[in-house]
């Protein structure tokens, strides 16, 4: 008799039915897993073996032979080993039980203790979508799966425990969830302990406001990487819908925290100028992702930016654009969502010093020029701002005036979101930064002569079409900060400002 075990497994993002086939064969003993395994599954046949042998049962001797189908589809992880194990024992007599509209999932150790895995959310979510009743996880991702409302979530430590419930000897209780979406800022780093650079705080708050990419750039010491450290102190807050997609994301990558196993502050990530390109954008024979999804919804902070590989550097470029990242293997192709905030930091040139206003700089023009190439024409029209960080005076740093708080920043930041989830309600657009090429012209009403210094910025500059949508789109954050509705020529003028930097170090060296 085939006994069939339902569980689930990942193809990036999604989730997908995976059922479990145990079947016996009066032969030579044998033990078989079939429908395309890695390694993490084939090793399952001596884990399976001695978790039924310590937890009292007896291993058939018998030739047994499990399918995981779709077999065309390859399987990965350990988190086949407890549906494998109950098939086992349903099949041959010594559990009793009716498992039709379950799920298992969970991986065993060799006593029958039931170990966390990765991306249980997802297979939770697609398990309620197809109306299981009951979902059996491990005990550690029992509070990450208890996020999904709507259906029975039973987090279990060992073998015995889920045979012994299953069998009606004792009684569980499914796991209950009540998400927060409070997110704690006192431990974060704040903006009041930021002296002087209005115009830096000014730039990362429309950056914050809008969504937007910018880049920091300026003298060693003058404060780049501090100011992006507090970036998370003023972003907005996450919606649930946004919550779910960053963990899940998280979930699939393995680093949920047990203790918060929702995701309600916007993620941060900062990778070392080391990361290769894969790490940036995910990979591994079954793509993982990568720094740039683990980033959704939040910040990826790219320090000393021209320190980074071209390769690495130039992987950003499309998914800033398209707001999700696809990564190609002989085995398929799989998408992961990236819809993040890039805040960059770089010094002008190897010294630092090129365009300092008081300190001379060291560097040929030669070295200065080929510095700044490091960072290519078309990732630096992506960068929606380009802030001029600039050395503190000395009256600045010993003020005893009391600089702006992070809350304060924060308040504004989004009350700015607000307008514009009210503007963009039904479109599928989330930010200003992500505003269509098509609805630029709905979504931002200009002054006429609001156009007409756009126009006139447009030929004096020698704008490209992306450059034109940035300011556009910068504009209309700075309005909705203003609590304006049409941009006007203000609007535009300092949106205009935050894009001539590469006018001041990039063409300056041509």
């Amino acid at each position: 008799m085939v006994v069939q075990i339902n569980s689930a497994g990942l193809l990036g993002m999604n989730a997908y039915s995976v059922t479990v086939e145990v079947d016996f064969l009066r032969a030579l003993p044998a033990f078989d897993i079939v429908g395309l395994p890695d390694a993490a599954v084939k090793e399952s046949r001596d884990r399976v073996r001695y978790a039924i042998k310590n937890c009292g049962y007896q291993f058939p001797e018998s030739r047994v032979t499990v399918n995981l189908a779709p077999a065309d589809v390859k399987k990965a992880g350990p988190m086949y080993d407890l549906p494998i194990s109950l098939g086992i024992l349903i099949g041959t007599g010594q559990v009793a039980c009716s498992v039709e509209e379950d799920l298992f999932l969970g991986e065993l150790s060799l006593g029958g203790e039931i170990r966390e895995v990765t991306g249980v959310l997802p297979m939770v979510i697609y398990a309620k979508q197809q109306h299981y009743k009951r979902v059996f996880v491990p005990f550690g991702n029992g509070a990450e799966a208890s996020v999904v409302d709507g259906i029975e979530v039973y987090p279990i430590q060992h073998l015995n425990q889920v045979i012994s419930f299953l069998e009606g000897k004792i009684s569980l209780e499914p796991a209950r969830f009540v998400p927060s979406l409070h997110q704690d800022t006192d431990f974060l780093p704040d903006f009041s302990e930021v002296k002087g650079q209005e115009n830096a705080k000014r730039g990362l708050e429309i950056a914050a406001a809008g969504g937007h990419n910018a880049l920091l750039i300026g003298p060693p010491g003058a404060g780049k990487s501090m100011l992006a450290k507090r970036m998370p102190s003023i972003l907005p807050d996450m919606s649930f819908e946004e919550s779910i997609e960053a963990t899940k994301i998280h979930s699939v990558a393995g680093l949920l925290d047990p203790e918060h196993p929702l995701v309600t502050a916007r993620p941060f990530r900062a990778p070392h100028h080391t990361v290769s390109p894969a790490g940036l954008s995910g990979g591994g024979m079954i793509p993982r992702p990568g720094e740039i999804s683990l980033a959704h919804h939040g910040v990826l902070f790219l320090d000393e930016l021209p320190e980074f590989s071209r390769a690495a550097m130039e992987v950003l470029r499309q998914p800033m654009e398209d707001g999700k990242v696809t990564i190609s293997r002989v085995n398929g192709s799989l998408t992961y969502p990236c819809s993040i905030m890039v805040i960059a930091a770089m010094n002008p040139c190897p010294c630092g010093y090129f365009g300092h206003p008081t300190r001379a700089c060291t560097c040929s023009s030669e070295r200065v020029a080929k510095y700044l190439s490091r960072v290519s024409g078309p990732l630096l029209d992506r960068l929606d701002l380009h802030i001029d960080v600039m050395p503190v005076e000395f009256r600045q740093i010993t003020s005893t005036r009391p600089a702006e708080s992070s809350a304060e920043i924060r308040g504004r930041v989004n009350e700015a979101r607000k307008l514009q989830q009210e503007r963009f309600s039904g479109s599928g657009i989330s930010s200003n930064a992500r505003i269509t090429p098509g609805r630029l012209q709905e979504f931002c009403p200009m002054e006429k002569s609001a156009r007409d210094l756009l126009q006139n910025a447009f030929d004096r500059m020698g704008l490209s079409a992306r450059g034109y949508e940035r300011i556009v789109k910068v504009a209309r954050t700075i309005a909705d900060l203003d609590h304006q509705e049409v941009i006007g020529p203000q609007h535009i003028a300092e949106a205009i400002q935050y894009r001539s930097l590469d006018r001041k170090y990039w063409y300056r060296q041509k």
